[in-house]
């Protein structure tokens, strides 16, 4: 796909596989935001208002994030790297769960990959 506002070269694949999969990690935690805002009863009304606000402020982020990246604005690498990282952490945690360890893990490897890639770099790095 060629974007206009990119000078008609298209993104290289490796970003493209990336945001789209940091788009759809954020899309997931703003559905956990509305799970958990939806299962808010009066013993753990904190918790439930707390945690469905981080849910999504960060799937807001990510979002954003993913977008930005089709647009190769540099700035979302950051974050992005940073919640992959976290990502890994929290596969390893639940561990005891393999199926959820191993879905958390591959899409962060896959960014990882997809985001530290030569041609994802340099999209990156040149970006007007």
């Amino acid at each position: 796909m060629a974007d206009s506002h990119l000078g008609g070269s298209a993104n290289p694949p490796p970003l493209t596989v990336a945001a789209a999969l940091v788009g759809v990690q954020g899309l997931v935690l703003l559905g956990l935001a509305r799970v958990e805002a939806s299962s808010l009863v009066s013993e753990r009304a904190e918790v439930a208002i707390s945690t469905a606000i981080f849910f999504g402020l960060y799937g807001v982020l990510l979002v954003v994030c993913a977008v930005a990246l089709t647009r190769r604005s540099g700035w979302a690498r950051g974050p992005v790297l940073l919640s992959q990282l976290i990502q890994l952490g929290i596969a390893w945690n639940v561990r005891d769960i393999p199926l959820l360890s191993i879905v958390l893990a591959l899409a962060a490897a896959v960014v990882l990959a997809g985001m530290l890639s030569r041609a994802s770099l340099e999209a990156l790095d040149n970006a007007p």
